[in-house]
């Protein structure tokens, strides 16, 4: 089959014009990937703290990596005192459950099992109801030094503790659940955690007196 001229000159505009669309977006991605890489590292640090009591080191810098299944860690960032000591962790909890899909719940919890604070980084429920579990800092802050014992880990229409949002009781109940489960998480790690973030600090500082 022979193409005419005119068909070859569309073909090849067509194929320049795609061309240049296709190094134009490489480009812009090569010059956007360096500032969105450090807009999330900043967006990282700013719910870290928000999560973690008063600390003197940066748990970004500290984090390690905890296995919790075969397929699947968790990213640990610990807050430290000045001695160096343990103060609290910070890990994203991940409620599957919600109304429209996964709520990602970053948690700060201190050694004695209680929630420094929580933030939720990321949600697709319903804007007006729903997402009230990133407005609503009173609802956030009844997460407060709450334990697995001194709470009902439930929202107050199952019996429990936390408020719910009028129409959206599925959005609320996932995000306690969520938490709960993250200090049943640290309840029964807590002692590894401990060891696993000193064996990481050690590694860390050998690597780096062996970089000077």
């Amino acid at each position: 089959m022979k193409f005419s001229k005119e068909q070859q000159k569309i073909a090849l505009t067509l194929f320049v014009v795609a061309l240049v669309a296709a190094s134009m977006l490489a480009w812009v991605a090569s010059v956007t990937k360096g500032p969105i890489a450090e807009a999330q590292r900043a967006m990282l640090h700013k719910n870290i703290k928000q999560v973690l009591p008063e600390h003197s080191n940066d748990p970004v810098h500290d984090m390690f990596v905890y296995p919790i299944s075969a397929e699947k860690n968790l990213q640990i960032f610990p807050a430290k005192d000045k001695k160096g000591d343990v103060l609290a962790y910070a890990w994203e909890q991940i409620a599957p459950d919600g109304y429209s899909g996964t709520i990602r719940i970053l948690m700060g919890v201190r050694l004695t099992g209680e929630v420094v604070a929580i933030r939720i980084t990321s949600h697709k429920e319903t804007p007006g109801l729903g997402d009230g579990i990133t407005k609503d800092m009173a609802w956030l802050g009844s997460f407060i030094d709450k334990t697995l014992r001194n709470s009902k880990w439930s929202v107050k229409k199952d019996g429990g503790d936390f408020d719910q949002f009028t129409g959206a009781t599925i959005t609320p109940r996932a995000v306690v659940r969520a938490v709960q489960q993250g200090l049943l998480f640290y309840k029964n790690s807590q002692a590894d955690l401990l060891k696993r973030v000193y064996i990481t600090t050690k590694a860390k500082n050998v690597t780096q007196e062996g970089a000077k």
